[in-house]
């Protein structure tokens, strides 16, 4: 059976910057700002503004493994991949 292929528009992860987090406070401060994001347009633009989404795409990230970045940089816990990892799971498909 043939479908004509269809332009579906997925929704935006959040537009909060992971890059400057470094310490545990920093990513008390993230979070805030992803909260804030969420409750003014995050929860109808996210692509997963729902829980089940959320977590949904935050497994498949976490398993995922990011091409660009070396594979040592992907296994050495930080709080900034934490905050990454939870940005992504924003928008993840």
């Amino acid at each position: 059976m043939h479908h004509d292929a269809v332009n579906y528009e997925t929704g935006r992860a959040t537009d909060v910057d992971p890059s400057n987090v470094e310490t545990r406070d920093d990513l008390a401060r993230f979070l805030s700002a992803v909260l804030a994001d969420f409750r003014s347009t995050g929860e109808a633009e996210w692509e997963n503004g729902t829980l089940d989404r959320f977590l949904d795409g935050l497994s498949a990230f976490a398993d995922a493994r990011l091409l660009e970045a070396p594979e040592p940089d992907q296994e050495q816990a930080s709080w900034r991949l934490f905050a990454e990892i939870l940005r992504a799971a924003t928008g993840y498909e």
